[in-house]
């Protein structure tokens, strides 16, 4: 079934968003799942060229033809879905939300604001933690969207609409969150993890469709791996901004935020560890490598560039399987080989 799975391969922050809205484009998928909760947030660029950073939404909201559902396993900050449905314009009818999906309360956003969980592994205090404990409390008190007067308008199966997706053989996007080193059953770094597993058999499961639906599982990674800020767990090859500025020689001064806290990120040089694993567990059809830009600028003007093919090789190399789609620092992502030319030229 034309089931498309994106997967983060690192420690987040490798252009899920990115890929997904690619994909949506590419693949002219009909529905685009995002999955989790508010504690992520992937970044698309508009029509016009603007950043927008979504926390609840699929990042193929924004592409008019892309219905988006977010399935039984879903965290909603409500008022952060609001805002987001305001600035991609989302209709009502495009718009399908789980029964079963929980809502974040103000009272699991305090709760973690109040622990250390901040200090002690990194964590965003959006509030998903506490959501995901209540949950599995089952004592009766997590609220879920169709106990949400608010949701109203958005709430109903979506299991059905989907499946009728399938049987008409319309692509469905599902967009995944985090990477797989922050998986909270796989991570060899436990208990620096997120709440949630993050491999694409647990996204497969929470957008509510089976794994006999998937034909395509999309594992991103990027160059330089990111942690968020502070004490968030290990970081392999750990080095600091300026020195990757410096490397790059790109005649600024490279630094990230985290799309959530908007505190800077930690980097890293690459390490084939952590995504050999992901490869493992995933087992994915697709590899696709972002920010190449960060190996060396002039990929932007000048195409493909010596330095980034030898970059592209030794990850080859150390993962033994091909890169199929690279991004550059665009919003587009490219095949690596061209069939005709060998390399492709990013720069047509």
């Amino acid at each position: 079934m034309p089931v498309s799975v994106v997967v983060g391969g690192q420690f987040g922050g490798e252009g899920k968003g990115k890929v997904a809205h690619f994909l949506a484009q590419d693949m002219g998928a009909k529905a685009a799942v995002r999955v989790g909760g508010s504690n992520s947030g992937h970044t698309v660029i508009d029509p016009k060229g603007n950043a927008i950073i979504l926390r609840q939404l699929p990042t193929p909201s924004i592409l008019p033809n892309v219905t988006c559902v977010l399935g039984a396993g879903s965290y909603i900050d409500v008022d952060i879905l609001f805002d987001e449905i305001d600035r991609t314009g989302l209709s009502q009818d495009r718009l399908y939300i789980d029964p079963n999906a929980v809502i974040i309360t103000e009272d699991e956003i305090k709760a973690e604001k109040k622990s250390t969980l901040r200090s002690s592994i990194g964590s965003t205090q959006s509030g998903t933690g506490a959501a995901v404990i209540r949950r599995i409390s089952r004592d009766g008190t997590a609220r879920q969207a169709k106990d949400d007067d608010r949701l109203k308008p958005f709430v109903r199966p979506v299991v059905p609409f989907m499946r009728e997706l399938l049987v008409k053989q319309e692509r469905i996007i599902i967009e995944g969150t985090q990477g797989f080193g922050l998986s909270l059953l796989h991570s060899p770094y436990y208990p620096f993890a997120t709440s949630r597993d993050t491999s694409a058999a647990a996204f497969v499961s929470e957008a509510g469709l089976s794994p006999l639906d998937v034909d395509d599982i999309v594992l991103v990674i990027r160059t330089y791996p990111i942690r968020v800020g502070g004490n968030s767990g290990p970081l392999p090859n750990e080095i600091d901004w300026r020195s990757l500025s410096d490397e790059v020689a790109c005649g600024r001064q490279l630094l990230e935020f985290t799309s959530v806290t908007k505190t800077p990120r930690r980097v890293a040089r690459f390490d084939s560890a952590i995504v050999a694993e992901a490869i493992l567990i995933n087992h994915p059809t697709r590899l696709v490598v972002n920010h190449l830009d960060y190996v060396d600028s002039e990929v932007i003007i000048n195409g493909i560039t010596e330095s980034v093919i030898k970059f592209c090789k030794l990850i080859e190399k150390d993962l033994s399987r091909k890169i199929d789609l690279i991004g550059c620092g665009k919003d587009k992502l490219y095949p690596l080989y061209s069939s005709v030319q060998g390399y492709y030229d990013v720069t047509k």
